[in-house]
């Protein structure tokens, strides 16, 4: 696998700097996220625009195949698709899942796999 770029890594640096953020719907952070605008936030942070939602930041940047991933990619859920992470390597994504929960790392493995719509590269 590749090295993530230097803007992937700022990127996922301060995704990271958020774990355990509550996740709120529409948020954009700091204190509180929903998927989108985790991703966006940290991107933003990392000095590189993105669309705020889940379905236009899905256009943006270049298509990844699976085997290909590199940490810093979008990975995107559920065909529309209605939810993004950010891929960290290893089979691991961080990402502020759903109402109730907050900013966490979790594996792509099972459900997510099986849920999976595709990945962008953004930087």
């Amino acid at each position: 696998m590749a090295p993530p770029s230097s803007v992937a890594s700022e990127a996922i640096a301060h995704a990271k700097s958020r774990l355990g953020t509550p996740y709120v719907y529409g948020a954009e952070g700091p204190r509180a996220f929903d998927c989108s605008g985790l991703v966006q936030w940290a991107y933003r942070k990392a000095g590189v625009s993105l669309s705020r939602t889940t379905y236009t930041q899905y256009r943006e940047g270049n298509a990844v195949s699976t085997s290909d991933l590199r940490p810093g990619d979008l990975v995107f859920f559920y065909y529309g698709p209605r939810h993004v992470g950010m891929y960290l390597g290893g089979q691991q994504m961080i990402h502020a899942p759903k109402a109730g929960g907050h900013v966490e790392i979790v594996r792509m493995s099972g459900h997510y796999d099986r849920n999976f719509a595709g990945a962008r590269r953004i930087a």
